[in-house]
């Protein structure tokens, strides 16, 4: 079954957030460089970089070229955290069904692989109701790898929402608009009629 969990960028860029929330970053203090940060929570360059980069647009944080990153809002770090806590997680979901598993297992012994199952399949059906979610695998000729779906102005321009990407083994469910597009992805999205090859043309415009 594959696992469904918030990105590790995000779950590191929440992490720097209660630092600042709760004053252990004070306003004006300047954290590591990002190799140091990397290093910190045992992540590579880039994901440490994708945490920062959420910060940043919330003007929470601001990069300085060469000499690490400035705290700029507690308040908005507050913010953050909040809006954080009222999105229900796939974490939270995982955890309310173990414990129902646990309480009548007889019954439900295989909910959570049933409903990842289900999904799979869901996602595969490709009928004209906008319900049914369409999906796409991109290449490394992709040239949206790399930008986030918030950069790219991916409803706005292909009138298609984004409902789930594939990375790998992991299943990331509504990625938001800071999720970062990579090589080998499979994107899940819903739409009208048109809403495939729109997509289509919008990834991959020579083709």
């Amino acid at each position: 079954m594959k696992t469904v969990r918030e990105p590790r960028y995000r779950q590191i860029a929440y992490a720097i957030a209660e630092k600042i929330a709760d004053g252990t970053y004070p306003i004006g203090v300047k954290l590591h460089a990002r190799s140091t940060l990397s290093a910190q929570f045992g992540v590579s360059s880039e994901t440490a970089r994708k945490a920062i980069s959420i910060l940043n647009d919330l003007d929470i944080v601001q990069p300085v070229h060469g000499s690490g990153v400035t705290i700029l809002s507690q308040e908005k770090a507050k913010n953050f955290l909040n809006q954080a806590e009222e999105t229900s997680t796939i974490q939270t979901l995982h955890a309310q069904i173990d414990n129902i598993m646990t309480v009548q297992k007889t019954a439900i012994d295989n909910l959570s692989e049933s409903l990842a199952t289900l999904f799979e399949q869901t996602a595969r059906v490709q009928k004209k109701s906008p319900l049914a979610p369409h999906e796409l695998l991109l290449s490394e000729d992709c040239d949206a790898i790399g930008q986030s779906i918030g950069q790219l102005n991916f409803w706005q321009t292909t009138g298609a929402t984004i409902v789930a990407i594939l990375n790998h083994d992991e299943l990331v469910l509504s990625p938001g608009p800071y999720a970062i597009l990579e090589k080998g992805d499979t994107v899940y999205f819903v739409g009208n009629e048109a809403t495939f090859q729109n997509v289509k043309s919008f990834f991959y415009p020579a083709g």
